[in-house]
């Protein structure tokens, strides 16, 4: 299913849906942040996505890290919230979604690097060569923040 991302477009279509999500920036022990490319708009991004029924916010953000991933992952903090009504998700189905995100950090604890069928490749990415790299603004926004050590969680 293709994916298509505006912010603050007025042509962007009308939202039919509101989604609580949650996202993760895992670092390894040299500090750099995991990415994947998704395969729905061939764009970098942190691991993440929906919050199922049965899920807590930090526990969508484990179990998204691992199936999109294959890595195991214990949150370690917030990064923020990301609410912006501006940003707006249209996808193939007729779905068109505001997502409601909260970023957290995690460190990994196990499992082994596998891409998903929502993937098409994982790098582990050090921070100075993340401008080189297709990734839509709202993505690298929480690595900014994430970047910037803030004292207090981004709230947007």
């Amino acid at each position: 299913m293709a994916r298509t991302e505006y912010y603050d477009d007025p042509n962007a279509p009308e939202p039919n849906s509101l989604v609580v999500a949650a996202s993760a920036v895992v670092t390894d022990d040299e500090g750099r942040i995991l990415l994947q490319r998704r395969s729905d708009n061939d764009l970098w991004a942190l691991p993440g996505g929906g919050m199922d029924m049965t899920d807590s916010l930090p526990g969508t953000a484990i179990r998204e890290v691992k199936e999109e991933t294959g890595l195991d992952v214990e949150i370690t903090g917030l990064v923020g919230t990301y609410t912006d009504p501006r940003h707006v998700i249209a996808y193939s189905d007729g779905e068109v979604r505001r997502q409601f995100n909260v970023c957290f950090t995690a460190r990994i604890v196990g499992g082994r690097p596998a891409i998903s069928d929502e993937s098409t490749e994982l790098r582990f990415i050090a921070p100075d060569d993340l401008a080189d790299l297709a990734m839509h603004h709202t993505q690298r926004l929480r690595i900014s923040h994430y970047l910037e050590h803030r004292e207090q969680p981004h709230l947007g």
